[in-house]
């Protein structure tokens, strides 16, 4: 994993996508000797930004009127590709149309691509009363772009299952476009109560793994909740196709 650029991007808001962002950068922090580079986008709830121990960068693409610029993203592209090692690129919901504009509309992917990175988008598609619309929107991402997809199944909604009971994964619209995805990942629904409730804890606390274990604020049970959880969610990450 060397000069790789990851997108988060989906465009329902609330499903993940700043959890996502950190799991992920903590999985490639292990991958390169080169220091990791993080963004945020995200104008409204830049929460990816508050974990200091990943030195992520807000990029501030509002203007004073509160309207987005798209030249703004220009700072980002061009860190993007001046410097080497591995990125994460966090995206909010008031942000995605406008920096998938940009995107598209500036060949970035393919610009990226050229200049010797491997670029990914990270695509979540959550369970429950979310299924529709985040599947509309892995949809509307693997049409739109010719770029790897990794699919993040969030099951913390409920289960990935329509109304008649029809797995996501087993449906026409995951089908017609599982050529484009190299691997996936599940959040996997866990007990509220223990698993949920530790997960919760640490983000609250914008705190990462390591920070979590040499952490007096967590007991011996919290800590090895979240072992488990991300030892589960690294293992998949290591079986993606990249």
């Amino acid at each position: 994993m060397q000069n790789t650029v990851h997108f988060i991007l989906q465009g329902k808001g609330g499903i993940g996508k700043t959890l996502v962002s950190t799991i992920l950068a903590q999985w490639l922090a292990g991958q390169d000797e080169l220091p990791l580079r993080c963004y945020d986008t995200d104008q409204e709830n830049a929460t990816f930004s508050r974990y200091k121990a990943m030195n992520v960068k807000h990029v501030p693409v509002m203007t004073d009127t509160r309207n987005i610029d798209p030249k703004r993203f220009d700072a980002l592209m061009i860190d993007l590709l001046e410097t080497d090692g591995n990125c994460v690129v966090d995206n909010g919901a008031n942000t995605f149309s406008p920096l998938m504009g940009y995107l598209l509309e500036n060949d970035c992917f393919a610009m990226l691509q050229e200049s010797g990175r491997k670029v990914y988008i990270h695509t979540i598609v959550g369970g429950g009363d979310t299924l529709h619309d985040t599947a509309m929107g892995f949809v509307s991402t693997a049409k739109s772009t010719n770029v790897p997809l990794v699919l993040w199944e969030n099951e913390h909604f409920g289960l990935l299952q329509s109304a008649s009971g029809k797995i996501f994964t087993e449906s026409h619209t995951y089908e017609d476009n599982a050529a484009r995805v190299v691997g996936r990942v599940v959040l996997s629904q866990r007990n509220a109560d223990t698993f949920g409730a530790d997960i919760k804890k640490m983000n609250i606390a914008r705190m990462t793994v390591e920070e979590v274990r040499a952490s007096d604020k967590f007991n011996v049970m919290e800590k090895q909740r979240i072992k488990v959880v991300f030892r589960d969610l690294f293992e998949q990450l290591d079986k993606v196709t990249w």
